[in-house]
């Protein structure tokens, strides 16, 4: 089975017509590491599925500084949520970290599918669920947790992220910037 039908096959069964219906609809493509698959400013018109790799999902404010939203590694999905669902131009960009494989649905795709397997819409609908609680629970994090807090838990809940990703990312996920971080790993390790 192909990675994104296990993924499914965790929430829904499709039958073997509508996984083939839905891999029909499906584009893989092979990226390069520091690839911007996704630029702010565009409308996003895909759902990523990452089947081998590593992206990131980030924006940069006003003072060019970068900011980590989401990471996402094989069996993840990622993407902009607001422009896919909007149409409208996001704010986000997707990087390749580092070379991968990814699938494609496209906005326009999803919806056929919707209307001719419904499982797929509740697939989505709980993943977007799942994704809305995440955010929360984030958001939760950074007004009542410090930044070690944040750091642990990032490091229990995505241990293998910690060799593949950059300090800095690190940094700007959990909401520090990477002088801060470098010196409170620094106290961390003195423990």
């Amino acid at each position: 089975m192909t990675p994104i039908l296990d993924n499914i096959s965790k929430i829904v069964d499709l039958t073997s017509d509508e996984e083939q219906r839905l891999l029909s609809k499906l584009e893989t493509k092979q990226f390069k590491a520091k690839s911007i698959i996704l630029n702010a400013g565009e409308v996003c018109q895909y759902s990523y599925f990452v089947n081998s790799g590593l992206l990131r999902s980030f924006t940069i404010n006003d003072h060019i500084v970068e900011h980590v939203l989401s990471f996402a590694c094989e069996g993840w999905w990622i993407g902009d949520m607001y422009s896919l669902l909007s149409q409208k131009p996001g704010n986000l960009f997707v990087e390749v970290l580092e070379d991968a494989e990814v699938v494609l649905l496209s906005k326009e795709n999803q919806e056929i599918l919707y209307q001719e397997i419904p499982k797929l819409e509740r697939f989505f609908r709980i993943l977007t669920e799942n994704s809305l609680v995440a955010n929360q629970e984030r958001l939760m994090d950074n007004m009542s947790l410090s930044a070690e807090e944040r750091y642990e838990k990032f490091c229990k809940k995505y241990p293998t992220l910690i060799q593949k990703v950059s300090q800095k990312q690190i940094a700007s996920y959990i909401g520090v910037t990477p002088e801060f971080f470098s010196k409170m790993k620094s106290k961390l390790l003195r423990k």
